[in-house]
């Protein structure tokens, strides 16, 4: 047999052995893998990358916003409290400007600066808490029936503590004393976190303007946080309550309050 026979026989041995062909459930197999990976970067994406890439962003804006107040015309000082006791001229205690409600879905012209989650924590504050209005852009939300900035009542709000942003995710790291500061283009809201607690989602009595004394007349100056909790789940919610320590007006630049801890 010659060279060119033996090549020829061997590609109609090739050519006559029978293909492989694709069944329903090879292809169906294909789709599902492609699917689940598809699936498994879209959550990467939402729990870290775009997590990531939300809250810089957040912070960004909010940083454009607080410096484009610092460059404007300082608003003029708010009445000086007094106790009673005289005023103290070396340390005057001013009094908080009352704010509007804000509207639902729409920033507020406020933002909140928590120095315990870092230096550049700054992001932007707008009315109500539904995720597709307020929550999933990002935003720290009031609540409907909250209290205002300084005013007697409970000053109440929510974010997300996982995805878009997460605004609320270090809420169990919070020390006693620590500054969560409101900033406006007035000024400077400074409240003390005080307790932190765990609650069932039915327990809207942490947003009463006495805190979980339903019916209690407003006395005191509250701020309350609340979140979901645990990570990734709706089963109860996370509450940070804190108490209003001062305002600070713009015009006397930025308070103590603000600077970082370790």
């Amino acid at each position: 047999m010659t060279d060119a026979s033996r090549a020829a026989t061997r590609r109609a041995g090739r050519g006559g052995r029978p293909r492989r062909r694709a069944t329903f459930a090879s292809v169906l197999g294909e789709l599902l893998l492609t699917a689940g990976v598809v699936v498994l970067l879209y959550a990467a994406w939402q729990m870290w990358i775009g997590d990531i890439i939300m809250s810089a962003s957040a912070n960004d804006k909010g940083q454009q916003i607080s410096q484009a107040w610092s460059k404007g015309p300082a608003p003029a000082l708010p009445p000086v409290i007094d106790d009673g006791n005289g005023v103290d001229a070396a340390h005057p205690r001013y009094e908080p400007p009352a704010m509007t409600a804000p509207e639902n879905g729409v920033p507020w012209g406020a933002q909140m600066h928590v120095p315990r989650w870092g230096s550049d924590y700054n992001v932007q504050i707008a009315g109500g808490v539904t995720r597709p209005d307020t929550l999933d852009h990002g935003w720290i939300g009031v609540y409907p029936t909250s209290g205002m900035p300084g005013q007697p009542g409970n000053f109440t709000m929510a974010a997300h503590r996982t995805t878009w942003g997460k605004p609320f995710n270090q809420l169990d790291r919070l020390h006693l004393n620590d500054a969560i500061v409101i900033e406006t283009e007035q000024g400077w809201y400074t409240y003390r976190f005080r307790t932190l607690e765990y609650v069932t989602p039915d327990s809207v009595d942490v947003l009463d303007p006495v805190p979980q004394e339903t019916g209690a007349a407003a006395g005191g100056r509250y701020i309350t946080l609340t979140a979901c909790s645990p990570l990734y789940s709706l089963a109860e919610r996370i509450v940070a309550y804190g108490v209003f320590e001062s305002f600070q007006p713009r015009a006397l630049g930025a308070p103590a309050s603000l600077k970082a801890v370790s």
